[in-house]
């Protein structure tokens, strides 16, 4: 248990760093970082060394926090009409007082333009690899990383 602590101590700010940037909530990031380590627990016995640890625990990272925001994002789908996005702007507005000016923009761009952005630009995974992550083509990839520079460039322009 001591070295599970140890573990948690040392790659927890990287784990809610990477979750926070993908989610866009501070409440959201940290219960995802929560539910990271308690899947991180289980999945331990099944880490063989073929990479470095925080390498493996990166892909865990962002392989529960994207299936934890898909099924956020699911459920409130029943709830609310088609094309109702109060969730995400209340994601984005609630949180905009802890973030820097770009990180606020970020957290604006659609849900999955972000986890790609994220991955690819902020985080530093080839399209293969945002490919593999996020189950999408690697074009998909490529085309999510344009539309959100695109996005960046033009509100940043007219602020």
């Amino acid at each position: 248990m001591q070295a599970f602590q140890a573990l948690f101590e040392r790659h927890h700010r990287r784990v809610y760093g990477l979750v926070l940037r993908l989610a866009g909530n501070i409440d959201v990031a940290q219960d995802l970082t929560q539910e990271v380590f308690i899947q991180l627990w289980s999945a331990l016995k099944s880490f063989r060394g073929e990479s470095k640890f925080s390498t493996w625990l990166h892909t865990v990272a962002t392989r529960v926090a994207i299936s934890e925001l898909r099924k956020q994002k699911r459920w409130f789908a029943r709830l609310h009409t088609a094309g109702d996005d109060d969730y995400d702007r209340h994601l984005v507005h609630e949180d905009s007082a802890d973030l820097s000016e770009l990180d606020r923009l970020i957290q604006k761009l659609p849900p999955q333009t972000r986890w790609v952005f994220v991955l690819h630009c902020i985080e530093g995974l080839r399209h293969e690899e945002v490919s593999q992550e996020l189950g999408i083509a690697v074009g998909t990839s490529k085309a999510q990383v344009h539309r959100a520079r695109t996005l960046l460039e033009e509100w940043l322009s007219h602020e």
